[in-house]
């Protein structure tokens, strides 16, 4: 891969695994100083033994958290946020705590990095923040996470036109095989995925690269702004 990010920093916040990492790694093969965020940083640390990757710590529904990881690192190029907290149950099991805790880790802590980073970004900068499918297509058993990704989707066109000429750009996975659907058991799990597989156009489950890639190229596409790109196999469109 050529070297697309060379002498550009990026910021990931998220944690060590998944999608988070196959970001991390996605822009580090494309040149990039990584910086990579979250609540527990000895794991992040743990998770990367690479010089071009460096650790530090952020809780995104802290504001003085976020003000002091903008203070501590100055000027970045890029800012990619993938934390989530999924609030899932049907209406009548929700409670307040979840819901909140998904719209603060997604929604209010995206506009906090906006906040503290985009002054201190260059011209050419991007955020990348992170939707869903769900959004597009709702399903029972998943209101939370659904207006959550839809708050998400208003938030990047508000900041494209708001921060301009810094891009603002959403990722919008379908379901991607990355260990988050591990509690459903192998058995659910699975037959969860056949479902989805038979259904969706791409006949297939994504996977973490899938989305690493389409990152990196919300990042390096200079005449892109204010989208929600759907990395989800057409899955809203069956």
């Amino acid at each position: 891969m050529s070297a697309i990010l060379r002498d550009q920093t990026v910021l990931v916040v998220g944690r060590g695994g998944g999608i988070a990492r196959a970001v991390t790694l996605a822009v580090r093969d494309a040149g990039a100083r990584v910086v990579v965020a979250g609540r527990d940083r000895d794991a992040l640390d743990a998770a990367y033994d690479d010089p071009d990757i460096s650790a530090e710590t952020v809780d995104l529904t802290d504001e003085p958290s976020v003000a002091s990881l903008a203070e501590r690192l100055g000027q970045v190029d890029h800012v990619v946020s993938t934390a989530s907290a999924r609030a899932r149950g049907r209406v009548a099991d929700l409670t307040q705590e979840p819901l909140l805790r998904s719209l603060n880790t997604k929604v209010i802590g995206p506009i906090m990095l906006a906040k503290h980073f985009a002054a201190r970004m260059p011209q050419h900068g991007s955020f990348v923040l992170f939707s869903g499918s769900s959004a597009l297509k709702p399903a029972v058993g998943a209101l939370g996470v659904a207006i959550t990704n839809g708050a998400v989707d208003v938030l990047t066109r508000s900041l494209a036109v708001e921060l301009a000429p810094i891009r603002v750009n959403a990722i919008s996975p379908g379901t991607i095989d990355t260990g988050a659907w591990d509690g459903l058991g192998d058995e659910k799990k699975q037959e969860m995925f056949a479902d989805r597989v038979a259904r969706n156009p791409a006949r297939r489950i994504g996977i973490a690269q899938d989305i690493g890639e389409a990152v990196l190229f919300a990042l390096t596409n200079t005449f892109m702004t204010g989208v929600s790109l759907p990395i989800d196999g057409g899955e809203p469109l069956v």
